[in-house]
């Protein structure tokens, strides 16, 4: 099961290794009125990291909200 574990991680990190890789061109990004010249993977992590926020807090609301209600 350790091995499993182990060469998971290594794809892992091999498939990240070669979006970053990929994805170094600066592109266009827009948001709202504000417009910047990023590289392509800064705002896949931005954007991802911000997924990942957002569902964060929406799993700690709603954990509080079910904790109140008890």
């Amino acid at each position: 099961m350790k091995n499993i574990k182990l060469f998971l991680f290594l794809l892992l990190s091999i498939i990240l290794v070669l979006v970053v890789v990929q994805n170094t061109d600066p592109i266009q990004a827009r948001f709202l009125w504000l417009t910047a010249e990023v590289p392509a993977i800064i705002l896949l992590f931005v954007t991802a990291a911000g997924g990942f926020v957002s569902g964060l807090l929406v799993a700690l609301l709603m954990k509080s909200r079910e904790k109140s209600n008890v």
